[in-house]
C-alpha cells in the first residue's frame, strides 16, 4: 500500500515538475496534456488515499515507516518542490486580500486592550478579520487552498469565543473550506470541545512572568558571565519608541537582509512577522549597539494590559556572539522596570511532545521529526535559546473538526507561513 501511495505521489509530482520547466502544454504522450493529467490526477488520488489510510491504520503500516516518510518529504530539494505542487490537497499559496486601514485600526484597538500581545500581529495586514456580534472580539485568519486558517485564540473577551468559533466554521463551510485553528491554547480547546473541535499539540509557547524574573543564583551563572563579557566588550542597549524607529530603519534593514542571507532563509508570514518598514515602525524596537553601530534588534509588540511579545529577533552575523543573549536579558529587565507583566517569546515547535507507548501517532511523528530534523530546522536550538531565560511553557495546538486530517491541515498551514511550497524547504 505504501508502494501505491508513493507511486501516486511521485506521478503527479513528476508531471508538475515537468510542467514548470516548459512553456507549452504539449507532452510526449498521445492525447496531449489533458489525457496525461487526467491519468496522473487519478493516480495521485489513489496514492493520497492509500497514504492517508496507512497513516491512520497502524496495522497496515507501522509508525516508523510513516515517520520515515515524513522525514523523506523534508529532504526534497528546492528544485524538486514540484513533487508537492501538483497535489490537489496542497495547492499553491492563496492570495490574501489586504486588510483595510479602517479594519486594521479597529482590530489593533481591541488587541491593545487585551492580554495577548501576539494578537498585535494583525498589524501585518496579511490576514482577514471575523468580528463577534458585539464588535468586542475577533478572529484573524487567512485562506490556504481548501483550508481557512485562524491564528491564535480569538482576541477579546472569552465569552465571545464560542460565537466566533461557530461563525468561523460557518464561514469556512460557505467557502467550501475546512476550518483550522492554529496555535490555540488549552482554554480554547476546552471552550470548543462541544463543537467537535479536536486539538493536536504543536509545541509549547515560552512566556516569562516579568515581576518574578531574577538572574540571582547559581543556575544563572553562565548567562551572567556572558552578559558581563558583552558589557566589557562595549555592547549597549536602547529601547526605541515607535517615533524614533524611522531614523534607524535603514540600519535595521541592513541587519535583517544579512541575517536572512546568512541563514539561507526568506521572510515568513501569517504567524511570524516580516521586515516591512511600515510594520516595524508601528511598535517599539530594542536595539544593541557596538562601536556606535546597531548589531542586533527585536521589535516588541505590546498591549495596554502589560503584555509584551517579541516578534522579529535579528542580528548582524559575525558582529558579537553574545549580542542576542545581551539583547534579551536587557529587554527583559527593561520591560520589568516599565511595569510589564509578561513577555511572550513565541512557540518552540514540536517541544513537549510525548514519544512513549502511550503517545498518539501524531505525537510520535512530531517527536521523531524534532529529534531527527535539526538539519532542516533548528528545533533544539530554538528551544534551548528560549529555555535559558527559564520561561513557563504553555502548550499550543492545531485544532480541526473531528474527522478532518490534521496532517494535511498542518501542511497547508506550513505552506501559508512559508509563503509558498518552496519556502517550506528553506529555513
Amino acid at each position: 500500500m505504501l508502494h501505491i501511495a508513493l507511486r501516486g505521489w511521485y506521478a503527479v509530482g513528476g508531471w508538475s515538475t515537468k510542467q514548470a520547466r516548459q512553456d507549452e502544454p504539449t507532452l510526449d504522450m498521445p492525447g496531449g496534456s489533458e489525457r496525461r493529467y487526467g491519468f496522473l490526477r487519478h493516480a495521485a488520488r489513489i496514492g493520497i488515499r492509500a497514504l492517508t489510510f496507512c497513516m491512520f491504520h497502524e496495522a497496515f503500516l507501522d509508525e516508523l515507516a510513516v515517520l520515515s516518510l515524513a522525514l523523506a518529504t523534508l529532504q526534497v530539494r528546492q528544485r524538486e518542490v514540484g513533487l508537492f505542487a501538483g497535489l490537489p490537497l496542497l495547492p499553491k499559496l492563496s492570495r490574501q486580500k489586504p486588510l483595510s486601514g479602517t479594519e486594521m485600526a479597529r482590530a489593533v484597538s481591541v488587541a491593545n486592550d487585551g492580554t495577548a500581545a501576539d494578537a498585535q500581529l494583525v498589524r501585518l495586514g496579511d490576514k482577514q478579520v471575523l468580528w463577534s456580534a458585539d464588535g468586542k472580539s475577533f478572529l484573524m485568519y487567512a485562506r490556504q487552498g481548501g483550508k481557512l486558517i485562524a491564528l491564535f485564540d480569538p482576541v477579546g473577551p472569552s465569552a465571545n469565543w464560542n460565537e466566533l468559533t461557530s461563525a468561523f466554521r460557518s464561514l469556512a463551510r460557505r467557502r467550501n473550506c475546512i476550518p483550522v485553528f492554529y496555535q490555540v491554547s488549552e482554554a480554547f480547546l476546552s471552550s470548543s470541545a462541544m463543537a467537535g473541535i479536536r486539538g493536536y499539540k504543536l509545541g509549547e509557547l515560552a512566556e516569562i512572568t516579568l515581576p518574578a524574573f531574577t538572574m540571582s543564583g547559581g543556575d544563572w551563572a553562565n548567562l551572567r558571565r556572558a552578559i558581563n563579557r558583552a558589557t566589557r566588550d562595549g555592547l549597549t542597549y536602547e529601547f526605541l519608541s515607535p517615533d524614533n524607529v524611522p531614523s534607524v530603519l535603514d540600519e535595521l534593514r541592513t541587519i535583517s537582509d544579512a541575517w536572512l542571507a546568512h541563514g539561507g532563509t526568506r521572510e515568513k508570514r501569517f504567524s511570524l512577522g516580516a521586515f516591512n518598514p511600515a510594520y516595524v515602525a508601528t511598535s517599539p524596537v530594542a536595539i544593541v549597539r557596538m562601536d556606535g553601530h546597531i548589531v542586533a534588534f527585536a521589535n516588541v509588540l505590546t498591549t495596554e494590559k502589560g503584555a509584551a511579545f517579541v516578534d522579529l529577533m535579528r542580528f548582524l552575523p559575525g558582529a558579537h556572539r553574545g549580542a542576542m543573549d545581551f539583547l534579551m536579558v536587557r529587554l527583559i529587565e527593561d520591560l520589568k522596570v516599565r511595569g510589564f507583566e509578561t513577555l511572550n517569546l513565541g512557540m518552540a515547535p514540536l517541544s513537549g511532545l510525548r514519544s512513549g507507548t502511550t503517545a498518539t501517532l501524531w505525537e510520535r511523528t512530531g517527536a521523531f521529526v524534532a529529534r531527527n530534523g535539526n538539519r532542516f530546522y533548528g528545533f533544539q536550538g530554538l528551544y534551548s535559546f528560549k529555555a535559558k531565560f527559564e520561561p513557563e511553557w504553555r502548550p499550543r495546538y492545531i485544532a480541526v473538526p473531528a474527522g478532518s486530517n490534521p496532517y494535511l491541515s498542518a501542511a497547508a498551514t506550513a505552506t501559508l507561513i512559508a509563503g509558498g511550497l518552496s519556502g517550506i524547504f528553506r529555513r
